[in-house]
C-alpha cells in the first residue's frame, strides 16, 4: 500500500503540553467530548486515525472487493468520512494525521516520540476494541499518561444499565427503557461547535500521511453503478439529519416497522444509520433534535415505534451485546436458542449472489451489493428467507454477509438483528414468516423495484414478476427471459460426485439432509413450494424450542442432530406431493 505523505510546517519538537486524540468511530467535530478534552489546556494536539490492517488490508480471496471484514462500499464511505473530518479540522487550525499499522504498536511509538501527556479516545463496546483499549490503557498508565475515554457513541453508558440490572443486561426493550430513564445530559445543550483547536506539533520521524484513496489502499475501484449512493462524512450526516427533521409531520408520525421497502427515489427512512455507525452524527445530538421537534407538535408517535424509539433500540442492542459473552455466536451464548441450522455453503452462495429464483429476494440482495444498504423491512425479508423461513441456513452465515456488505454494519446491531430475525433470541414468534412472493407485492404490485435491480426481468408482465416460473413459455420468450436459463428457477439440483449421485441444495430446497452416495434416488429438478419449506422450518423450530426448554438451554450438538429429521422415505413422498413440476433425466 502506498500512502500520500505530507509534512507539517513545524520542524522543531513541541516543548509544551501535548495531547493525542485517537479517532476510531466518532468521526466528527460536534458533540465530541474526547476531542474537547484533548484540546483543553494543551499547547499541541495530534488528531490521529490508524489504517488498521485488521479491517483494511485487501483480501483477494473474499467473495467481493474489499478487505477480510469490509466490502469496498463501506471502506469508501469511511475514507470519505475521514476526508470530511480532515477538512473540518483544518477549518479549526488543525488536521488529521493518518498512520498505517497495528494500532497499539503505532500508538506506543507516537505517544513516546511526541511526548504525549494526555491520550483521549471515545469508549467502544466492541470486543476487538475492548481488548485493544485495555492494552493501550495499560501502556499509557505505566508511562504516566492521562487517559480520557468518555461514552459518547451511545445515549447511555451500557455498563451503568447493566449495573442497575444487578450485573446482567436487560433482555427486553421495555425493561431497558424502564431502567435507562431519561439520559442525564438530555436537559443540557449539546456542544455542536468548536471555534479553534491547538496546532499540531512536530511529528518527528513518525510516517504520517494524508487520507489515502481506494487505490492507495491497494484496491481497484468499482464502476459508478456499483457504488453506494450515500456519501460519508459529518457534513453529509448533518445535512441529511436537518433535511429529515425539517419535515416535522414526518418525524411526528414516524412509525417503525412501517414504510415502503421498495422505495427507490427517496428511501422511506432517514438513512442515517451509516452516519451513526461511524459516529459522523452524534446519537445524542440527534436525540435532542428529535425532542425539539416533538415539543413543537400537537401529537407524535412514542417508543418503541417512534424515531426516538429507534435510538433507544440501538442503545438496547449495544447494552445486551456489551454484557453478553459470545454474543456473536450461537454456541456458548446464554441468550441464544440452540437450533440445528444447516451450514450449507451452496445455499448460502445462491442467497448471497442473488440466485434464489425468487425475484423479490434476489433484487434486495442486488441492492445490498450495489448500495450497501436496504430498508429495514427488506433486511427482515432476506434474513427470514435464509434462516427460519425457507433455507434454514445458520444465521451466523447471513450475519457475515451483512457485516461485509452493509455500509452501516455495526457489530452489536448486526448480531442482535440476526438473533432476532432468526428467532434465536429476543423474538420467538417463529410462525410469523415473510413471504418471498406476497410481501413485496403488497408494496410494489408492478414490480418496479425488481425491474430496477434485476433488469433481466424488466419486460416480464406484472402478473408474473414475483413468480416468473409460472409464466407460460410464450410469455417468457416475449419478455426475453427464459426461466432456468436467463434467470434461475427456485429449486434444487442433483449433481454427479465421483460417479455417485448426491444432492446439493444449490437453490431453494427442502430441508432434507444431503442424499448419501449410492442411494437409489430419482434424478430430477423441482420447483419447491415456499409453503412446504416454511412448514418444515416451523416444525424444526418447534422441536428445537421444546428441546431448549426441556434441557434449560444446555443443548449439545448430539441433542441437535436428533431434531427435525423424518425418515428419508417419508420425506421423499411428502416432497413429491408438493412438486409443481418434475423433469426426469436419463
Amino acid at each position: 500500500m502506498r500512502f500520500p505523505v505530507f509534512s507539517l510546517p513545524n520542524p522543531t519538537m513541541a516543548s509544551g503540553s501535548s495531547s493525542l486524540m485517537w479517532f476510531r468511530k466518532g468521526l466528527r467535530i460536534h458533540d465530541n467530548p474526547a476531542l474537547e478534552y484533548a484540546a483543553r489546556g494543551s499547547d499541541y494536539l495530534y488528531p490521529v486515525f490508524m489504517i488498521d490492517p485488521h479491517y483494511m488490508e485487501p483480501d483477494p480471496n473474499a467473495f467481493s472487493s474489499g478487505s477480510r471484514r469490509a466490502g469496498l462500499n463501506r471502506i469508501r464511505f469511511l475514507l470519505e468520512s475521514l476526508v470530511d473530518l480532515d477538512l473540518n479540522l483544518q477549518k479549526l487550525g488543525s488536521r488529521l494525521l493518518v498512520l498505517n499499522g497495528e494500532p497499539s504498536e503505532v500508538l506506543f511509538r507516537c505517544l513516546k516520540e511526541w511526548n504525549i501527556k494526555k491520550l483521549c479516545f471515545e469508549f467502544d463496546t466492541e470486543p476487538y476494541y475492548q481488548a485493544l483499549d485495555n492494552k493501550v490503557k495499560k501502556y499509557a498508565t505505566a508511562a504516566g499518561i492521562e487517559i480520557f475515554s468518555p461514552v459518547s457513541h451511545t445515549l447511555f453508558n451500557p455498563a451503568d444499565i447493566i449495573q442497575k440490572n444487578g450485573g446482567r443486561p436487560p433482555l427486553s426493550y421495555q425493561s431497558f427503557v424502564k431502567l435507562a430513564g431519561e439520559p442525564s445530559w438530555a436537559s443540557s445543550p449539546i456542544s455542536t461547535e468548536l471555534t479553534s483547536l491547538p496546532p499540531v506539533g512536530s511529528v518527528g520521524s513518525c510516517p504520517i500521511s494524508e487520507v489515502p484513496t481506494i487505490e492507495n489502499l491497494g484496491y481497484e475501484d468499482t464502476e459508478e453503478d456499483d457504488r453506494t449512493p450515500f456519501k460519508g462524512g459529518e457534513s453529509e450526516a448533518l445535512r441529511r439529519m436537518r433535511e429529515s427533521i425539517a419535515n416535522k409531520e414526518w418525524v411526528a408520525n414516524f412509525e417503525k416497522p412501517k414504510g415502503d421497502p421498495s422505495s427507490l427515489v427517496k428511501p422511506a427512512t432517514t438513512v442515517l444509520s451509516p452516519y451513526l455507525k461511524f459516529g459522523c452524527l452524534s446519537s445524542r445530538y440527534f436525540y435532542q433534535c428529535i425532542q425539539e421537534v416533538q415539543r413543537n407538535v400537537k401529537r407524535h408517535t412514542s417508543p418503541p415505534v417512534s424515531l426516538l424509539g429507534q435510538l433507544l433500540w440501538r442503545d438496547f442492542f449495544y447494552t445486551v451485546a456489551f454484557g453478553t459473552p459470545n454474543f456473536d455466536q450461537m454456541k456458548e451464548n446464554r441468550i441464544c436458542k440452540q437450533i440445528p441450522w444447516k451450514n450449507d455453503d451452496e445455499l448460502l452462495r445462491a442467497w448471497r449472489d442473488a440466485r434464489t429464483g425468487f425475484p423479490w429476494i434476489d433484487a434486495i440482495m442486488i441492492q445490498l451489493q450495489k448500495w450497501g444498504w436496504m430498508h429495514h423491512l427488506a433486511r427482515h425479508c432476506v434474513a427470514c428467507f435464509l434462516t427460519r423461513g425457507d433455507l434454514f441456513v445458520h444465521w451466523e452465515k447471513g450475519r457475515d454477509v451483512f457485516e461485509r456488505l452493509l455500509i452501516d454494519s455495526d457489530w452489536s446491531i448486526n448480531n442482535a438483528n440476526w438473533l432476532w430475525l432468526s428467532c434465536s433470541s429476543f423474538f420467538y414468534q417463529y410462525n410469523r414468516i415473510y413471504s418471498p412472493i406476497s410481501f413485496g407485492k403488497k408494496y410494489d404490485p408492478n414490480g418496479n423495484f425488481i425491474r430496477h435491480f434485476l433488469p433481466i426481468l424488466k419486460d416480464m408482465p406484472k402478473e408474473y414478476i414475483y413468480e416468473p416460473w409460472t409464466a407460460p413459455l410464450s410469455i417468457q420468450v416475449k419478455a426475453k427471459c427464459i426461466i432456468g436459463k436467463d434467470y434461475p428457477k427456485p429449486g434444487f439440483e442433483f449433481v454427479e460426485d465421483d460417479g455417485d449421485v448426491c444432492l446439493l441444495y444449490t437453490q431453494v430446497g427442502n430441508l432434507l439432509k444431503n442424499v448419501h452416495k449410492n442411494l437409489d434416488w430419482e434424478l430430477s429438478t423441482a420447483i419447491v413450494d415456499h409453503d412446504l419449506a416454511s412448514k418444515e422450518c416451523k416444525q424444526i423450530l418447534y422441536e428445537a424450542y421444546q428441546l431448549n426448554k426441556r434441557l434449560n438451554g444446555k443443548v449439545s450438538e448430539e441433542d441437535l442432530k436428533s431434531l427435525g429429521r423424518k425418515p428419508e422415505e417419508d420425506k421423499k413422498q411428502e416432497q413429491k406431493s408438493k412438486r409443481l413440476k418434475q423433469t426426469l433425466f436419463s
